[in-house]
């Protein structure tokens, strides 16, 4: 099953035409899946209200869509974040007429420099991650995966009869059912019963629901 996770930057709900919203606070999380390939989109729902949503969808994130209305400070802002988060591919998607020339001296020496301008064309967008997602399947276990795994919490609540249920995404690494892992910053530790990833029982790979 491959799955690559994409932050969306510059225009609130577009990640409605991608995927299927899921759990929305500082952030909201938008899930596509085609047969096994799967892709997370994040949106910074509260920015430009606070910062710290640009910095947990960029941080999260391996590519990025960067919807581009207007050139203004908002704009550069979300460059900056962008490249200190060191995500060298993505989208450029031009809307109101704004022509590649106006951000191409903007990004020119970044790492957005490599990014694609691409048409406003949703469905197109789509089967270009599904297929992005696709070739990262492998049979063998690389290095990444064996190392221990880090996943952000984004929810968590109580279901009865099963215990606390935790929503994150995977960043490094590879989480496995019956492992005990810390919890932090409480430094407490929990043993995880089961792991699904978009419904599917699994090891914990990229967006997931974990039973710990």
């Amino acid at each position: 099953m491959g799955n690559i996770t994409v932050a969306i930057i510059g225009a609130l709900d577009y990640g409605n035409s991608l995927g299927k919203k899921g759990t929305s606070t500082d952030i909201t999380l938008y899930n596509l899946k085609k047969g096994e390939d799967t892709v997370t989109f994040i949106e910074p729902t509260r920015y430009p209200e606070r910062l710290a949503p640009l910095f947990y969808a960029c941080s999260l994130a391996k590519k990025a869509i960067v919807i581009v209305d207007e050139i203004n400070a908002t704009f550069g802002e979300c460059l900056v974040m962008l490249q200190c988060s060191d995500i060298k591919s993505g989208y450029f998607v031009l809307r109101n007429y704004i022509p590649k020339e106006k951000i191409e001296p903007l990004i020119k020496g970044t790492s957005l420099e490599s990014f694609e301008i691409v048409n406003d064309e949703p469905n197109q967008i789509r089967e270009k991650l599904l297929l992005e997602a696709s070739p990262q399947k492998s049979t063998e276990i690389s290095p990444v995966q064996q190392s221990i795994g880090t996943v952000p919490v984004d929810h968590a609540f109580n279901v009865k009869g099963v215990g606390v249920v935790i929503l994150g995404i995977v960043i490094y690494g590879a989480v496995h059912k019956h492992e005990t892992v810390t919890v932090l910053p409480v430094a407490k530790t929990a043993q995880i019963r089961s792991i699904q990833k978009h419904d599917d029982e699994l090891m914990l790979q990229g967006k997931a629901t974990a039973l710990v």
